[in-house]
């Protein structure tokens, strides 16, 4: 192997860089100075870049800053219409899509039943149908790219394939080539993952964050998405996360996955029935074996269920997490949020799926820094 650098993987590379600045920029822009000065390149390797992004209408002027002396400075914004991608959340009972342009705004999003234990040719058919949907509904964006689909979904999964495994009270799927399938139904690049780690990037890209954290959705199945170090934490083999399915209970009940007395199948079954402090308890109680585990900086509640009774969710987890530490002589507290917006968040990190590559945010692992 050449000890050389890889020139046009490097050239990538660079541009991501300076488009990930601008996407941060937001609006109001960013000199081709500052450009240079954050990303350690040259303000020759900038204005290349910058003018072949404009070429390709990707980057835009955004204005001039005052002169201080010199040649007044040209300000580069990213042009967020320059292209789009659709997000999927393919949840048990129904299906949420969404088209997000470059910089992660929604410009159309609907909402269609499922049944993800239907044939796998009927749940194609609706995630192609909602895949055309939302594209027509997209304003001007008939004449702009539609970079690809990313599709969400309960685990367990290989993202790297793109093929499911046995999907929790859906064995049927155990094998299926999801991922190449839904491409060849709308004739887009398809990106596959679970829909916990889908909700746990768009967040992470969203705050602009660094902290590690936990993304615990409830919703008609319980899982975790982990950002630990900055990067969206899989696995090797996209097992991370698989929260709902830790046990609690050794004599418990029994959970569709085929164990006893898991997380998901008693916090289930407190929400089933109404008893939403138990729900929040057991669901505390989780996260705090979490928090223990891993030592993260915040966690952060999503899903249908919870949106429901939030404020009930987040006094429950907290309360737990806090006592725990109290027992543990921690002074420091684990604050303990919503993400607002039911399941949205997953079909919103979906399409972030496609997105964040552009930006430098995928390495060869498939982990993204936040």
């Amino acid at each position: 192997m050449s000890g050389g650098a890889n020139l046009p993987a490097l050239r990538h590379h660079n541009a991501s860089l300076v488009l990930d600045l601008l996407r941060v920029a937001g609006e109001q822009g960013i000199s081709r100075l500052e450009l240079a000065e954050r990303t350690g390149l040259t303000p020759q390797a900038v204005s290349k870049i910058t003018a072949r992004l404009r070429a390709e209408g990707l980057a835009a002027e955004a204005g001039r800053l005052a002169s201080t002396g010199g040649k007044p400075r040209t300000v580069l914004r990213l042009v967020p219409d320059a292209g789009y991608a659709v997000g999927l959340h393919l949840d048990r009972d129904e299906l949420t899509a969404v088209l997000a342009d470059l910089a992660g705004t929604t410009v159309a999003t609907r909402t269609f039943p499922l049944d993800l234990g239907a044939p796998a040719a009927d749940v194609l058919a609706t995630a192609a149908h909602a895949v055309q949907t939302v594209r027509a509904e997209g304003r001007r964006t008939e004449d702009r790219p539609v970079f690809g689909v990313g599709a969400a979904l309960p685990g367990p999964l290989d993202h790297r394939s793109g093929v499911l495994h046995r999907v929790t009270g859906f064995p049927r799927w155990d094998g299926y080539p999801l991922r190449d399938a839904l491409a060849e139904h709308t004739g887009l690049p398809v990106v596959v993952d679970k829909d916990t780690n889908a909700a746990a990037l768009g967040l992470a890209l969203r705050e602009r964050t660094e902290a590690d954290f936990a993304y615990l959705h409830l919703g008609t199945g319980l899982g975790a998405g982990l950002v630990l170090g900055g990067a969206l934490h899989r696995g090797a083999r996209t097992g991370a996360g698989e929260f709902g399915h830790q046990t609690l209970q050794l004599d418990g009940p029994p959970c569709h996955c085929g164990g006893r007395g898991c997380i998901e199948a008693l916090c289930l079954a407190a929400a089933g029935r109404g008893d939403v402090a138990e729900a929040a308890r057991v669901l505390g109680a989780g996260a705090a074996n979490l928090v223990g585990l891993l030592d993260i900086d915040r966690v952060v509640l999503g899903g249908r269920t919870v949106a429901a009774h939030e404020d009930a969710y987040v006094r429950g987890v907290r309360a737990v997490i806090e006592e725990r530490a109290r027992r543990e002589g921690v002074t420091a507290s684990v604050p303990v949020t919503v993400a607002g917006g039911g399941d949205r968040p997953v079909a919103e990190g979906a399409a972030q799926l496609v997105l964040a590559p552009l930006f430098g945010r995928a390495g060869e692992d498939g982990g993204e820094r936040g």
